[in-house]
């Protein structure tokens, strides 16, 4: 059986008092355009392509241009690699599709995620090379990173879109926000991973800064393995 994970107080998550007084550091350049059409969108797609720094969300006209800097990137693919352990330790089928394109036409509204997971829909688009969203199901999660700017304003695309779960990191703590009647609610555990706590995947965010990705990323095997005795207990 899996063994109740434990955290020493200062190692939980950040209080908001503390986050206040820290400077937040510049990870994401944005542009707000207002008064985008839906057509404007879909060109603007199409001319630039998927090979592209930039990632795009669209909702009632409104068009976010984000270009992820340096600490912005670092948070995302790190915490993507801690997925990657635990669901290796664990032997869950996880698939990465990263900054998925998922729009609607119909409803007018399109995402490109940090990063995002198919986690119990696994199977149901594996064999896929092309997922549309729309006619595939949605990612099982969705990963936001915003240390510069809060991702408030993409939670209702993503509703929209029908994803059940999003992950907002500001770079001191990580929020589950699990969707319910339409809206974004803060949940205690994760859906997709109902056993892993926000405040481990926060403390070895943080410790890579310290120990190095490799030294961290062995050192939360081991917290994994010793805290999941049975396979297969997510």
């Amino acid at each position: 059986m899996m063994n109740t994970p434990t955290l020493p107080r200062e190692q939980a998550a950040t209080s908001v008092s503390e986050k206040i007084e820290k400077p937040r550091p510049l990870s994401e350049n944005r542009v707000l355009l207002h008064g985008v059409s839906w057509e404007t969108f879909e060109c603007l797609l199409a001319d630039v392509g998927d090979r592209r720094k930039t990632l795009f969300n669209y909702i009632n006209g409104t068009l976010e241009i984000m270009s992820p800097l340096l600490l912005h990137e670092g948070s995302n693919r790190f915490i993507e690699a801690l997925l990657g352990v635990f669901v290796d330790e664990l032997e869950i089928d996880m698939r990465r599709l990263g900054s998925l394109l998922m729009k609607i036409p119909e409803l007018k509204v399109g995402a490109e995620p940090d990063s995002c997971y198919y986690v119990k829909n696994e199977l149901v688009i594996r064999e896929k090379e092309n997922v549309i969203v729309g006619q595939d199901p949605p990612p099982d999660l969705v990963l936001e990173v915003d240390i510069t700017n809060p991702s408030d304003r993409r939670l209702p695309i993503y509703a929209l879109l029908g994803v059940p779960e999003v992950w907002p990191y500001d770079g001191y703590s990580l929020e589950f926000l699990g969707l319910e009647n339409g809206e974004y609610m803060a949940i205690e555990n994760s859906l997709s991973f109902p056993t892993l706590p926000a405040a481990v995947i926060v403390e070895y965010v943080q410790k890579r800064l310290l120990l190095g990705e490799s030294k961290t990323l062995k050192e939360f095997r081991g917290w994994v393995r010793a805290n999941y005795s049975q396979q297969g207990d997510v």
